[in-house]
């Protein structure tokens, strides 16, 4: 039987990936964003999440068996992160029509859940790693708290099952996406590669040399459909990456050779891309203007400050995916092929040369 899903944030990195597939799946899909892009297969719906009326009024006549929530607006305070964050999943979930039949509504957080807000991140006291889900949550204000919380809430009102995933860092493709890894550093590499400056390391000696994860957004779409789908998933939290790990000093040569450069030997600092990259937008527009590339705005491409905070991280960070292997779900996703596939698409669509 058709199924129809809505997916919010539909334009960003993990919505874009999960419309894609639920659209490939036969369902029918409805993509919200403040400003939806052109997606085959995909009903666009036009919706200012932090304003309840207009949310509800754009909600009419969408009745969908599933929801996926993907996205969140960054603010300059946790305080605020928890005000508006928390408003537009109440406002979303407010304005659906009340479900007649089964409906589930998942949502996408992330590592912070165990790691901390960026006000306190990795910083304290910390769980063990691998994180595990029954670590349960830290003893600080923290945004992912209050969307599961307005979640829970909606769902003992209305009804619904729930699931949350929490992946690591997501790889994968959009354009003004506020946390974009791959894309910051392929840029990065093409401004190396232009300039002959050090293809270097930017983060801490600990991502240099210990174990860590990441989280394909073909990966977490995936892992989005199987909760939603699958009976024994409903009302659960899991962790969701790719299922291998590596270290920083294997794979920053692996994305080096990629883009035929020679990775610059790691001296043990901490070299901020934000800084590397603090003057390099009219080089990057020079660079768009010269090659025909889609995108000559840097901002809309890069996000050097996600970046450092992820590679600048003083421990090692790895996730356990036991509940969902256990539950079913065993899809893997190699990390590297991630980066290479995203480099691929990004060159494809004439976002970097």
């Amino acid at each position: 039987m058709a199924k129809t899903a809505l997916v919010v944030g539909a334009s960003g990195i993990v919505g874009s990936a999960t419309a894609d597939l639920l659209a490939a799946q036969g369902w029918t899909v409805h993509g919200l964003a403040r400003r939806p892009v052109t997606q085959a297969g995909v009903a666009p719906v036009a919706a200012d999440l932090t304003d309840a009326a207009a949310t509800a009024g754009a909600l009419q006549g969408v009745n969908p068996d599933a929801v996926f929530i993907t996205t969140w607006l960054r603010q300059d305070s946790e305080a605020e992160n928890i005000r508006v964050n928390s408003a537009m999943v109440r406002n979303l979930l407010d304005g659906l029509l009340k479900p007649k039949g089964p409906r589930h509504v998942a949502l996408v957080t992330g590592l912070k859940h165990y790691l901390g807000p960026f006000e306190a991140y990795g910083k304290g006291s910390l769980p063990q790693t691998p994180f595990r889900e029954e670590q349960g949550r830290l003893d600080v204000d923290n945004f992912y708290y209050a969307q599961e919380d307005e979640v829970f809430a909606a769902a003992a009102r209305d009804g619904f099952t729930w699931s949350v995933h929490r992946p690591h860092t997501v790889i994968g493709k959009a354009v003004g996406n506020a946390m974009n890894m791959g894309t910051t550093l392929a840029v990065y590499a093409t401004l190396c590669r232009e300039t002959g400056r050090p293809f270097r390391f930017p983060g801490s000696a600990a991502q240099w040399t210990g174990l860590t994860d990441m989280t394909d957004a073909g990966q977490l779409a995936r892992h989005l459909l199987w909760a939603a789908e699958t009976p024994a998933a409903a009302n659960e939290a899991f962790n969701v990456v790719n299922g291998d790990v590596f270290r920083w000093q294997w794979m920053w040569a692996q994305i080096a050779g990629w883009f035929g450069l020679e990775p610059a030997p790691f001296d043990g600092s901490v070299q901020p891309l934000e800084r590397q990259m603090a003057d390099d937008a009219d080089l990057w527009r020079t660079i768009a203007e010269r090659e025909g590339l889609a995108e000559p705005i840097l901002a809309r491409l890069a996000s050097p400050w996600h970046t450092d905070a992820d590679l600048g991280r003083p421990i090692e960070v790895v996730t356990d995916m036991s509940k969902s292997r256990r539950l079913g779900f065993i899809a893997y996703q190699p990390t590297d092929d991630a980066f290479f596939a995203l480099f691929a698409r990004l060159r494809a669509d004439r976002l970097i040369p």
